[in-house]
């Protein structure tokens, strides 16, 4: 029995990739809460400690496929003028509520509008107001039926420490390459382009190349695929993010890590148990995975902790240390909800994808029509 569910799990990690779907948008808004249940939205609270079920061999049982689509549209940072404040008040949670009934209206309309509303920021912009981004009806970027939207809540960024929100500053070194990649983009006529540049395979990202959005990129909500499944045995557990088909089998026997110069794109993870807690701390990266935009150094440590709340609430918790690239950790934190209809799909994707040769090929045929 037991070799059948290692065999099971391995299978089911190794096997099945998740994938790009195009679901239904969820745009259900609650009534605003105010006082104590703003609060309760995102770390809900009991009476009394709630005690999570174990599996049979005795470790809490985390199992299940947590999606983390309600949180798309909570910015990573905090905006300035919020401070410490970790919450919205009621005035910014009624403006986040209309601005979703108005995306919601934008992506049910049943007839093509020619010069259709772009969310820009915290408001909209129709398609002629942005020329460079939309024409004659169309945009740069997946059509709206792509994105799937999040629910209204009050979380006022994904980073919650520092205790503004916001990402600490870069190192010197950091800020030099930092410098130095907008110098060499400045240098290049086609950055001022909305489009940019695609002369190389090295202008795109490893997104738009299929290979990785990196362990943070893959669990932090944005824009769709937002799947993330967690299975276990016995010294093992399997987390699987549907964002570019990533599976990890996290072995919880103390091992210690790959040899140094043994790197690759999403880490070396390593799991332990604290309390209810689990601990999962990966090193071994190659570097130059973007988390907040900002590509992190081959020093990056990461320490996440999956904590279920309740049963239908996993906490997610992610420090982020990089002594090359940032001042100081820095830490995010959401809910993930539990949803046993959510299925993950196959991420029918890979370097070789139709973008990469359009992307490459169009600015070919573009710069020899100048």
């Amino acid at each position: 029995m037991k070799r059948r569910l290692l065999a099971s799990v391995l299978l089911i990690a190794l096997g099945s990739v998740p994938g790009r779907a195009q679901r239904g948008a969820q745009n259900s808004a609650s009534t605003p809460p105010s006082g104590k249940n703003a609060q309760s939205q995102i770390a809900p609270t009991a009476s009394k400690p709630w005690i999570p079920p174990k599996t049979p061999w005795g470790d809490p049982n985390l199992q299940g496929v947590w999606p983390g689509t309600d949180l798309i549209g909570t910015p990573m940072e905090r905006d300035r003028s919020l401070g410490t404040r970790a919450f919205l008040n009621d005035e910014e949670f009624a403006q986040k509520v209309a601005h979703s009934e108005e995306q919601a209206e934008i992506d049910t309309k049943e007839f093509v509008d020619h010069n259709p509303k772009v969310a820009r920021g915290s408001g909209f912009i129709t398609c002629d107001q942005d020329p460079e981004r939309c024409r004659n009806g169309v945009r740069i970027g997946p059509p709206n039926y792509w994105d799937e939207r999040g629910k209204p809540n009050r979380q006022a960024s994904l980073v919650v420490d520092p205790p503004d929100g916001r990402i600490p500053p870069l190192t010197p070194e950091a800020q030099k390459l930092a410098a130095d990649r907008a110098a060499a983009r400045r240098a290049r006529p086609c950055a001022a382009t909305s489009g940019g540049c695609h002369d190389s395979w090295e202008d795109e990202s490893l997104w738009d190349r299929c290979i990785t959005r990196g362990a943070v990129g893959s669990i932090v909500p944005n824009t769709y695929n937002q799947g993330n499944q967690i299975l276990q045995t016995r010294g093992y557990v399997v987390l699987r993010n549907e964002m570019i088909h990533e599976a990890r089998i996290i072995p919880l026997d103390g091992r210690p890590h790959a040899a140094p110069n043994i790197r690759t794109w999403i880490g070396d993870s390593r799991g332990r148990w604290e309390g209810n807690t689990l601990v999962v701390e990966t090193t071994n990266f190659t570097g130059n995975v973007p988390i907040g935009n900002t590509p992190a150094s081959d020093a990056l440590r990461l320490i996440e902790r999956f904590t279920l709340s309740d049963a239908n609430t996993l906490t997610y918790q992610v420090t982020v240390d990089d002594p090359k690239t940032w001042t100081k950790p820095w830490t995010i934190s959401f809910p993930l909800r539990r949803d046993p209809k959510y299925q993950l799909f196959e991420y029918a994707c890979h370097e070789g994808n139709y973008y990469m040769f359009n992307a490459l090929s169009g600015a070919r045929s573009s710069k020899g029509a100048k």
